[in-house]
């Protein structure tokens, strides 16, 4: 490989962190990259990353007896148990690794992410997500790491004004999310791009400021699981996302799945969204590193940028589709009831992704037969999630 570089990976722990190790470690990049996650492990666990180091070949990862801290033989994948909101701690992960060339960038998932939760408890949410960001965003400009790869999502959109409308980079945004949660992302991705500008106006007055290079990746709905099964979704309590939900009731740990009304102005009355598995999420992350730093496989470049990319298929499935096709990976219909709509539901959801093929070369690659399989791989060979290691 002909460069080496190391990524700072906030809340690398979770679902789609996890993956996106995966993708990051993986031989066949053009790159070698090392990863540094920190994660205070809140809603996740060290297991998922002895399940990376296990997958991506990487020898003799252990986590210490009071599980703060974990690495392989080699330093490929080094864990640091931190909780971003807390300075000093995070201060000390960058300072450790100064006199090593410190971090070429970072890849920030770290905060709190149940749309539900985040109206019962809204100050908790804009005290993690956006503290942990601000926190984060001073040490790195301190340290001299001024490239940042943030994980926000499709609910900045809010209600679209035309629903069957594929939703682009270009559309409103901040006006109507219904939810705690997408407000949380829309600020910090005002706070990126004020942060972006600032550099440019102080050159301008004639103050030394160095240009942040900045992708902002607004999910759709990330689903699926990696291909070899060791690695998934793993929800605390009731699951929040439908697959999850889907798979639970596959394996007969809750009884039906409640599709939340099916008078919908869609084929099936039910609502449709953009589903996207996991791993062409995680590759889209490793997409937007290698744009902005100026390697893309697309010829072009993102360095100095405020980049803005959708991550999604442009297909959406109805929630009925969805069923269907877990029933199908299983190998018998899913229980299903009707229930009434939800307040805030929209009939369709979905990306135009063109904007990250043509500047990053990403596209999504895996059907949804393959989400729903490797979903279902998932569960089968983990029932309990993690808790079974």
């Amino acid at each position: 490989m002909a460069a080496q570089k190391r990524i700072l990976v906030t809340g690398g722990c979770g679902y789609i962190g996890s993956h996106t190790l995966v993708a990051l470690l993986d031989p066949a990049n053009t790159v070698e990259y090392s990863v540094v996650v920190v994660d205070n492990l809140a809603n996740s666990s060290c297991e998922s990353l002895r399940r990376v180091a296990e997958i991506s070949g990487l020898d003799g990862f252990t986590v210490n007896a009071d599980g703060s801290a974990g690495e392989d033989t080699k330093g490929r994948l080094v864990f640091r148990k931190v909780d971003c909101c807390d300075g000093p701690a995070l201060r000390a992960v960058f300072e450790e690794f100064a006199p090593k060339g410190g971090f070429d960038a970072a890849v920030h998932f770290a905060g709190l992410k149940a749309v539900g939760e985040s109206k019962l408890i809204p100050l908790k949410y804009y005290e993690v997500n956006i503290g942990a960001t601000w926190t984060l965003l001073n040490l790195m400009e301190e340290f001299g790491c001024r490239s940042i790869v943030f994980s926000s999502s499709a609910t900045v959109y809010g209600v679209a004004k035309d629903e069957k409308a594929k939703l682009k980079e270009t559309d409103e945004v901040g006006v109507t999310i219904t939810n705690c949660y997408g407000r949380t992302k829309y600020m910090i991705e005002q706070i990126l791009g004020d942060f972006h500008q600032s550099h440019a106006i102080r050159r301008d007055q004639g103050q030394d400021a160095k240009d942040w290079s900045v992708a902002i990746l607004r999910y759709f709905n990330p689903v699926g699981a990696h291909p070899s099964g060791k690695m998934g979704e793993d929800p605390s309590g009731v699951p929040n996302n439908l697959m999850p939900f889907v798979a639970q009731v596959a394996v007969g740990r809750r009884p039906h799945v409640t599709i939340f009304g099916n008078d919908y102005d869609t084929p099936d009355g039910t609502g449709v969204r953009d589903y996207l598995h996991v791993m062409d999420l995680a590759e889209g992350h490793v997409s937007a590193l290698r744009y902005l730093d100026g390697s893309s496989s697309s010829g072009k470049c993102g360095t100095g940028k405020l980049n803005v990319f959708n991550l999604g298929t442009g297909t959406g499935y109805s929630v009925l589709d969805m069923v269907e096709a877990f029933g199908k990976a299983v190998g018998k219909p899913i229980p299903h009831v009707i229930g009434p709509r939800r307040p805030g539901d929209v009939t369709i959801y979905m990306a135009d992704p063109s904007l990250a093929k043509e500047e990053m070369g990403w596209e999504a690659k895996m059907t949804l037969d393959n989400m729903c399989e490797d979903a279902w791989r998932w569960q089968t060979k983990n029932p309990n999630g993690y808790g079974d290691a």
